[in-house]
């Protein structure tokens, strides 16, 4: 054999040990569903903020946490969180491989597609056009030209505003860099732009903050939000879509919602509006009595005082044509029971009202879990455990879930038709109320949440007034926008 055969035999020899090397590598490198089972850990990112995933004071808390919590626990493996700042840095630690997946309350797009894979959808939001009250309601883009329109740089949205120019020569608008979905409402709520494009979860979570917001139209179709991977990483793929499906079927999707959208009905701007000012002028005078009462009974102070906005608006001399009475509105019965004697008293009425309570949800069954447990004490603070009970009975008969406040809510109204109220032990009652109750209190103690902890998401603190806020970020607002990509 010559010398230039045999050096073609030798290189054919070295490439076809080359693709063996590289063909038996492939075979044997554990695909990333594999690794996350191997080491244990499912690594997340996300975003912070109220709609995904921030460190409360009782723990972590947001939509995306628990959906994606769901699905380290079914993998069997814990939860390893890593909340980034932005978009380009949620899709760099993606393409490098440093997190399994993101979930962040973002969606496809055209430019992610290129880059990336998504799971099943779990929610879907609306983009909607934003403005401040007094400010002209828009019906159509042609409304906003010659006005300041402002949208996140990058996003989504801004690209359904690209996508409308020729349509509407005239129209322009800002594009926002560095900046979040609250400081986006911010801006419309403080007047220093007129318009801004954002999603409705986002309105939806902060309306009853800046109560002046309105929505105007919708900017094209609803928006599916999903969970992104990288392309390749399909036995993860099907796996996520597995729980998703299973997540979607045996309600859990409608736990989340519930939990973290459910109290966000109707919105009253006038309510909201004047608790924000007795936050400010009325809650640092009764905030230490709420605070000592609170730890007594092992509960969030914020929820005591939340209860105590909804009885009374805090106001200590409040009395009811029933005969209720004090900040608490107590009962002469249950103030007897739990030791108070002046129910005008407000540092009483106060530690009883945490006292019942507490005695409230300790009688409930052990398998019925937070938040769910307190849901249905406050819902039996408002119209007796019995009735309560008698609920539950009848979300059982109708196969709904006794042990789930989305199911028994639907089921309380039933108290006051004659059909339901007959079959079970504690008769009629006007069984609507406590769900506007339980509703109310949610909204309220949601708002102390956000006005007490400033460094929920780790800003500065915020300014000793709630009712005058100067930016979102001193009220630990911080729910980072889609940006560049």
């Amino acid at each position: 054999m010559s010398r230039p055969a045999r050096f073609h035999v030798a290189i054919a020899v070295v490439l076809a040990a080359l693709l063996t090397m590289a063909w038996v590598g492939r075979v044997h490198s554990p695909s990333r569903l594999q690794q996350i089972r191997e080491r244990g850990t499912l690594v997340v990112a996300t975003r912070i903020g109220p709609a995904t995933y921030y460190d409360s004071s009782e723990g972590p808390r947001g939509f995306e946490y628990g959906l994606v919590k769901g699905f380290a626990k079914r993998l069997g493996v814990k939860l390893e969180i890593r909340p980034v700042d932005s978009m380009q840095q949620l899709a760099t630690l993606l393409d490098a491989g440093a997190v399994d997946l993101v979930a962040a309350g973002i969606g496809p797009t055209p430019r992610r597609l290129e880059r990336f894979t998504f799971a099943t959808p779990y929610m879907t939001v609306q983009p909607e056009v934003v403005y401040r009250r007094g400010t002209p309601e828009p019906d159509n883009l042609g409304d906003l030209a010659g006005h300041s329109v402002e949208v996140i740089a990058g996003s989504g949205l801004e690209q359904r505003l690209s996508a409308r120019r020729s349509q509407y020569p005239d129209l322009k608008w800002h594009a926002l860099t560095g900046q979040t979905s609250e400081e986006l409402l911010y801006r419309v709520w403080s007047g220093r732009t007129e318009y801004a494009v954002t999603d409705s979860n986002k309105v939806l979570l902060n309306q009853h903050f800046y109560p002046e917001l309105q929505t105007g139209f919708h900017l094209g179709d609803p928006r599916k939000l999903a969970w992104m991977l990288r392309p390749g990483d399909n036995g993860l793929l099907e796996a996520a879509n597995r729980y998703i499906a299973s997540a979607k079927n045996e309600g859990t999707v409608d736990a989340l919602v519930e939990q973290y959208y459910g109290h966000l009905g109707k919105f009253d701007y006038v309510g909201t509006r004047r608790f924000m000012r007795d936050v400010a002028d009325l809650l640092p005078t009764y905030r230490p009595v709420f605070e000592r009462a609170a730890k007594a009974d092992d509960m969030d102070w914020r929820l005591l005082a939340a209860v105590g906005y909804q009885e009374s608006h805090w106001d200590p001399h409040a009395e009811s044509p029933t005969g209720v009475r004090g900040v608490m509105m107590l009962t002469q019965d249950a103030a007897q029971d739990v030791g108070v004697d002046n129910r005008l008293d407000a540092k009483e009425s106060i530690r009883g009202g945490a006292d019942y309570l507490s005695r409230i949800r300790s009688r409930l069954p052990d398998d019925v879990s937070e938040p769910v447990r307190t849901w249905f004490a406050l819902a039996a603070y408002n119209v007796g455990f019995g009735h309560l009970e008698d609920a539950r009975v009848i979300t059982q008969m109708q196969g709904g879930d006794p042990d789930s406040w989305a199911a028994v809510k639907k089921r309380l109204p039933l108290l006051s038709q004659k059909k339901w109220y007959s079959k079970v032990d504690h008769g009629y009652a006007r069984g609507w109320e406590p769900v506007r109750y339980v509703e109310n209190i949610r909204k309220y103690y949601q708002l102390l949440i956000r006005v007490t902890e400033p460094s929920l998401l780790k800003v500065a603190p915020g300014p000793k007034k709630p009712s005058t806020p100067e930016s979102p970020r001193d009220w630990g607002l911080n729910d980072q926008s889609e940006s560049a990509l």
